[in-house]
């Protein structure tokens, strides 16, 4: 099939928005020719550099990139700024979707990053069968947490609310590329999460399907970690030291676990909150066993991840990221929040859910939860083999194939 894509955000050097872009765009490529419409400044190098190392990849894609004009001091007096901006690029992308399909007649159009709800671009318009997602971004920060956070974290967060349900109600751009995205006999409506699903259908009364942002960027481990007998329980924690990846809430749980069980927190990244969380952890009691890495190479931190016994995720705003899939393809059973993109990720085969009711509920969940993991080493392993197994969900070659399934279940295949 002829496929026109709209991934402002791809590059297969870089992470986040620009590694889900590069990810979809790399295996689809394999089933599709694809014609992708690119931010120029900070993909054009990486992608000139990627196809000159690959020339046979340009074979069946051709990138067009697009300038995006920005104005960097009115974004730090107005940070809403940026999508007067970025709405300005996907209407010279659609201008040039629009010289393009008359070129090359296209099967179908694909709007694909950036994930977020708000800007859906205007490739819908085309009068072509039409793919929008996965479309993160609706959903809450949960309202009880918000004393949690810091008294910042609760003003930010409780702007960020109050601005979603707006946004979800009222903006009318995203509601109509979701109706044309699920018409037809299938919908092609695709969802990061079960809460964007959720979504989805509250304000749009749009079916869609759920298919995580982030995939597998490496094969799976052979085998698990073991843990001897002795041994503290190794657990790690990773991401931005901000409000909502809510570190505060496990090193709280920690603190209640029984004297007797022996363990040890590998805490990389750091920022904001940093300071604050390794004072938390002084009063706590638990400084000796909490070791702040702060940011290092790659490479060394999924030394340290392969090293543990188990992933600690206790965010209460995210999507997916990928640190989740790669915590399952090292063997790691994940301990997290029944929330956001670990609801999907994290299942009973590799994992442990805390329901997301009240903080104190929480803690004491994340407390029983590690303790659980560290009484019972059966229960771990088991666990362990079931997150390498999960991770296999996860891969980019997967991914493709359920996007192929709707791209030919739109009646153009």
């Amino acid at each position: 099939m002829k496929v026109l894509i709209s991934a402002y955000a791809t590059s297969p050097y870089q992470g986040s928005e620009f590694g889900v872009g590069w990810g979809f765009v790399a295996a689809l490529a394999r089933n599709h020719d694809l014609w992708v419409i690119v931010e120029e400044e900070k993909c054009r190098a990486d992608l000139e550099r990627y196809l000159a190392e690959h020339p046979e990849f340009g074979q069946r894609v051709q990138f067009h990139y697009l300038h995006k004009q920005r104005n960097r001091w009115l974004r730090k007096l107005w940070p809403p700024s940026y999508y007067w901006y970025y709405r300005r690029w996907h209407q010279n992308a659609y201008r040039l979707a629009q010289q393009l399909h008359q070129e090359v007649n296209f099967d179908l159009a694909h709007q694909l990053t950036m994930v977020g709800f708000r800007e859906p671009g205007y490739l819908w318009r085309l009068g072509i069968p039409f793919v929008w997602g996965p479309v993160g971004g609706m959903g809450l920060f949960p309202w009880r947490f918000l004393p949690t956070v810091g008294w910042y974290g609760a003003l930010y967060y409780l702007g960020y609310n109050l601005f979603n349900l707006l946004h979800q109600r009222l903006l009318t751009r995203p509601k109509e590329a979701a109706k044309v995205a699920a018409a037809g006999s299938a919908t092609g409506l695709l969802a990061a999460t079960p809460e964007n699903r959720d979504g989805a259908s509250t304000y749009w009364n749009c079916p869609s399907i759920v298919l995580t942002e982030v995939g597998l960027p490496r094969e799976p481990v052979s085998q698990i970690q073991l843990r001897a007998a002795g041994e503290p329980l190794r657990l790690v924690w990773t991401g931005l030291h901000i409000p909502r990846k809510a570190l505060n809430l496990g090193l709280q749980a920690l603190g209640r676990l029984p004297t007797e069980i022996d363990w040890q927190l590998d805490i990389l990244g750091q920022g904001e909150r940093t300071a604050a969380w390794q004072q938390l952890a002084e009063r706590l009691k638990i400084s000796e066993r909490c070791r702040f890495h702060g940011w290092v190479p790659r490479e060394q931190a999924l030394a340290i991840m392969q090293g543990a016994h188990g992933m600690l995720i206790t965010s209460l705003r995210d999507l997916t990221s990928t640190v989740t899939v790669e915590a399952l393809a090292l063997g790691l059973p994940i301990i997290c929040l029944d929330h956001c993109g670990f609801a999907e990720v994290v299942n009973e085969t590799c994992g442990i859910k805390i329901p997301v009711t009240t903080p104190g509920d929480v803690i004491n969940g994340l407390a029983r939860a590690i303790e659980q993991l560290a009484r019972d080493e059966n229960q771990r392993q088991a666990l362990a083999q079931g997150a390498l197994e999960r991770a296999r969900d996860f891969t980019w070659e997967h991914k493709a194939r359920v996007v192929d399934r709707i791209y030919r279940a739109k009646g153009v295949g």
